[in-house]
């Protein structure tokens, strides 16, 4: 093959360097993508762990406000709580008029993975110190 100048033309630099930029741009996306599910995948276990703490502080104050009436009351009171904030209570402690809740929470980062959200709350009647 010849060029404008009638020089003929071998295989040089150009043919060798034909589809590097393809490659490079596949590469950069790539690491995008990639880049992309580990964001997703931390703010998903970022939620699922706020939603553990939402389950498990209101579950723990709606069965503190049940405390007098005994543990089962109490405990039944705060996992209905938990389950309408969609957690499972896995601990419920009555320790005088003190509740103990703990939540969990299943969480999905990526599609194939399950993780487990915990958290715990303890609510109760605030003690004033007399003098």
């Amino acid at each position: 093959m010849r060029d404008r100048s009638g020089v003929r033309a071998g295989p040089g630099r150009d043919d060798r360097d034909r589809g590097a930029a393809t490659i490079f741009v596949l590469a950069v996306g790539l690491v995008f993508v990639a880049a992309g599910l580990a964001g997703a995948s931390i703010g998903a276990a970022r939620v699922g762990r706020h939603q553990a703490r939402v389950a498990a502080d209101l579950g723990a104050l709606a069965g503190a406000s049940e405390a007098v009436y005994g543990q089962p009351t109490a405990c039944t009171r705060a996992e209905r709580f938990v389950n309408a904030n969609g957690g499972e209570m896995t601990l419920c402690a009555v320790d005088g008029l003190d509740v103990t809740v703990r939540a969990q929470v299943e969480v999905r980062p990526m599609p194939g993975l399950t993780r487990q959200a915990e958290a715990d709350a303890r609510a109760g009647p605030v003690y004033i110190p007399v003098g």
